[in-house]
């Protein structure tokens, strides 16, 4: 397992969406705007399930997971994992917490009838940062 480093879980503790990448039947990549937050050296994406990302990751955990910040596209990470856990969240305490994130809103406002939210939880293998770049003169 390799160690994000704080640069990467600045970009998951900011307001910046996240895009995960896992595997079809086919083997050709299926990707997704999703809400995340990084903690206990994990990443933790919040979807529901019977979602086209939830039965891929059923079949295949493997997944790419990419952050870049909302105010600067050269900030940004991109990480290769593995579903290690798929956690219920069926009471929307952790979709709660991302909508306070990216809405500042208090609760969830998309709930479905028939939905159940999970949390798929990533474990970092191969994390890539994009090194700061020095600003230009012009």
């Amino acid at each position: 397992m390799e160690m994000m480093d704080a640069k990467a879980e600045k970009l998951f503790a900011d307001k910046n969406l996240v895009f995960i990448a896992t595997v079809m039947k086919d083997g050709s990549p299926q990707l997704s705007p999703v809400w995340a937050n990084y903690e206990d050296e994990h990443i933790m994406v919040n979807t529901a399930e019977g979602r086209l990302k939830h039965k891929n990751v059923l079949r295949d955990p493997r997944v790419a997971v990419s952050v870049v910040s909302k105010d600067n596209p050269l900030d940004m990470t991109t990480i290769r994992g593995t579903v290690v856990e798929m956690i219920p969240d069926y009471e929307y305490k952790h979709a709660d917490r991302l909508t306070q994130k990216y809405m500042g809103r208090e609760h969830y406002p998309f709930k479905r009838e028939d939905e159940k939210r999970i949390i798929f939880k990533i474990k970092p293998e191969r994390v890539f940062v994009l090194p700061d770049l020095p600003m230009s003169d012009d």
